[in-house]
């Protein structure tokens, strides 16, 4: 029915420490919350059909693209005709019926490698400990972001490219972006970020000027409100 039922159980791993002594005592990041990395135990057993001319195989995460590419890579090892898929999770895979031959193609499947392809861009944020991962599809757009002290600037100047003379090549034009960072509650702090100002160019520069977990948050959510950040977001 689309459903999975589980119970998390195992070992929680949190981002935050503590020491105390002699009445005196100091944290670091949150302790009362954390996460159970493959932690969840599933209740209700999912069937295994393999008394039938197909056997179902489910995807991690649903990818319309990974989808198609498994399929064709079932296609191109066991014969076109063999996969054949349901939706951007599930496909159907036809099964010998002789017992013995089932089992031999079921290790054959198992061990078929499928090309991977690149995820879409994401900005996962860990407000607990203000840990940022960023993959590499994430992009900014030209965009200016004030938040308390601290002004974020991105821009886009467009360049022209000339050929040479008699090389009978023609003029391009290109843009080039920079990425600007100031706060203003100092003198003289200002970080320029030049070709290229990729979210990890202007988290490296938010981090030289001091800038703490909660205002790089806050500055990420402000680009994603406003359009300039094109990833998804995700606070954990």
């Amino acid at each position: 029915d689309g459903q999975v039922y589980a119970q998390a159980q195992g070992n929680l791993v949190i981002g935050g420490a503590r020491a105390a002594a002699g009445g005196a005592q100091t944290s670091v990041n949150h302790l009362s919350a954390g996460r159970i990395p493959s932690g969840a135990i599933i209740e209700r057993a999912v069937p295994a059909l393999l008394v039938d001319e197909f056997v179902q195989l489910d995807l991690r995460r649903a990818d319309f693209s990974l989808m198609q590419r498994t399929a064709e890579a079932i296609g191109r090892r066991f014969g076109l005709g063999t996969a054949i898929p349901i939706d951007a999770r599930a496909l159907n895979v036809r099964v010998p019926t002789d017992p013995l031959r089932r089992t031999a193609f079921m290790a054959a499947l198992q061990d078929l490698d499928v090309p991977a392809v690149s995820g879409p861009a994401k900005v996962v944020l860990n407000s607990r400990t203000g840990s940022v991962v960023i993959n590499q599809a994430v992009q900014l757009s030209p965009a200016a972001v004030a938040h308390g002290s601290l002004t974020v600037r991105i821009e886009q100047t467009p360049t022209t490219s000339q050929p040479l003379p008699f090389s009978r090549g023609q003029t391009t034009v290109t843009t080039q972006d920079t990425a600007s960072i100031t706060d203003n509650g100092k003198e003289n702090s200002l970080i320029r970020v030049d070709s290229g100002a990729n979210l990890d160019q202007v988290v490296k520069a938010l981090n030289m000027l001091g800038a703490t977990p909660q205002d790089l948050i806050s500055i990420l959510q402000a680009l994603r409100a406003a359009g300039a950040l094109r990833a998804e977001l995700e606070v954990i």
